[in-house]
């Protein structure tokens, strides 16, 4: 999958250094060496090196991996070791402790090279087959599985970690996503990336993806932007992009990023949602007058990671579009019936076409080896609309829309209206007909929300049922947990 660059660097580990892609491949070479063929293994990440080596590994090597937040609560990764029952774990080594309450119960003799997991003060049946500084490799004992023969790399469905709902991704469509994006970013060796973003997450993959496929180095760090040593760690590296999610944007708003010295910075990506067009504004014109790159994109898990984005250059001018479709994809528009819509400016169900349109979904070991199900075509779940210069702009999710006393009510229009009046106060809205729940975290605008929603909808103040809680729930990609707030209903 990935090419060898020699003595050029890969990775640059805020604890570990510097690692050149012959490094990488070496490490990931005697990782292989402990397997040895196809399987299927749970790869638990982190912002490091030892997890990309495992990545590389399994990807050069056609290992299929799972990978898993290396911060999965524990009865989630028991569902997860339930349903696929894996070959091979590769983990951080502190992983050890929390698997003697999950490991596999079928006694076994111990193998050569092996090392009893025992032996590090666990009773338990799995073994450690390869350790490398802070990563494990555990056989579990678990039997073969039949695997897709293109069936490359297993993610979990986007603002849903431990779900047992799993994206099947091909060899095919990872080459295909990677030098897409490479190719709209104009993406080359000297770029210098720094992880904002788990790898475990499709657009925190598709950063490491791209850029090893120009042969550019990465830089891995586990901190946040809110750390001030992640700020340390950027500067010391000078990176040249930073990639986030719209939750990354409103806390470097928050942070006053527009008053830092960054000359290196040359590129900010947004994707993983929509970026509100007040938002989106502000950083195209920010980027406009440094003279650098503020690129908003669009995709899904379901599509490899990314499906349009907006060139760089009509960012300000097109601000609160998604853009157009990456190279070698294209979109449709279609109407309840299923007609395409050919229309500018009327808003209908987004499709998608491309070869990174992934295989299908799997919720059980035995759909491993299922075969392309989509067949290149993704039908998106999202409403949108194009305007007469062919650039696509959300306007919600199909399913987050109510009728409110016969009245269709866009919950994502909602919540961008309560957070324009209400900067600094967090809010989510969902509900079912007739019933609008809106979640605030300051009880004291409460009446304030009522009356706002009220008059931009028209609707009797009855519609809104106003709910405090100390915070959103929201995934490690920024995502609001909306299920997770119906059990406040």
């Amino acid at each position: 999958m990935f090419r060898n660059y020699g003595e050029k660097p890969a990775l640059i580990d805020e604890h570990y250094g510097t690692i050149s892609y012959r490094q990488l491949f070496d490490e990931a070479e005697r990782l292989y060496q402990q397997i040895g063929k196809r399987c299927l293994v749970f790869s638990l990440c982190k912002n490091s090196a030892e997890s990309v080596i495992g990545y590389v590994s399994f990807l050069n090597h056609r290992v299929v991996p799972l990978l898993l937040s290396a911060e999965l609560e524990n009865s989630l990764f028991q569902t997860l070791l339930n349903l696929y029952r894996p070959e091979y774990i590769w983990c951080p080594a502190d992983w050890m402790d929390r698997m003697s309450g999950h490991a596999h119960q079928t006694e076994r003799g111990h193998q050569p090279g092996c090392e009893k997991l025992s032996d590090c003060g666990q009773q338990s049946a799995w073994t450690m087959a390869y350790r490398h500084r802070d990563y494990c490799l555990v056989k579990t004992g678990y039997e073969a599985c039949e695997l897709f023969d293109d069936l490359a790399l297993l993610l979990t469905t986007s603002g849903s970690t431990g779900s047992p709902k799993l994206v099947r991704q091909s060899y095919r469509n990872i080459a295909s996503n990677m030098e897409a994006i490479a190719s709209y970013l104009e993406l080359r060796d000297t770029d210098r990336p720094v992880t904002t973003l788990p790898m475990n997450y499709t657009y925190g993959l598709s950063v490491l993806n791209s850029h090893f496929h120009v042969g550019a180095a990465v830089l891995l760090t586990d901190q946040t932007i809110m750390q001030k040593e992640f700020w340390e760690f950027l500067k010391e590296q000078k990176a040249t992009s930073i990639a986030g999610v719209p939750y990354t944007y409103e806390m470097l708003e928050r942070l006053r990023f527009f008053r830092m010295d960054l000359p290196f910075l040359r590129t900010m990506t947004q994707a993983g949602g929509k970026l509100s067009p007040e938002l989106h504004k502000k950083f195209a014109e920010y980027a406009t007058r440094q003279g650098k790159r503020f690129v908003v994109m669009y995709g899904q898990t379901e599509a490899t990671a990314r499906m349009a984005y907006l060139p760089y250059e009509k960012s300000l001018k097109k601000y609160g579009s998604m853009g157009i479709a990456i190279p070698g994809g294209r979109f449709e528009l279609i109407d309840m019936d299923g007609n395409v819509i050919s229309a500018s400016d009327t808003v209908g169900e987004l499709v998608y076409y491309g070869e990174n349109v992934t295989l299908g979904y799997a919720e059980s070991r035995q759909d491993l080896a299922l075969g392309d199900e989509r067949n290149g075509r993704l039908v998106t779940g999202d409403m949108a609309k194009r305007d007469a210069d062919g650039f696509y702009y959300i306007v919600g999710r199909k399913k987050r829309f109510l009728k409110i006393f016969g009245n269709r009510v866009n919950l994502d229009e909602m919540e961008r209206m309560i957070r324009q009046a209400f900067p600094d106060m967090d809010c989510a809205c969902t509900g079912r007909d007739d019933q609008l729940h809106i979640f605030l975290t300051d009880e004291g605008k409460a009446d304030d929300v009522k009356k706002l929603a009220s008059e931009k909808t028209g609707l009797h103040a009855s519609a809104f049922i106003i709910q405090y809680v100390p915070g959103i729930p929201k995934n490690e990609s920024g995502k609001i947990l909306y299920q997770a707030l119906e059990e406040w209903m």
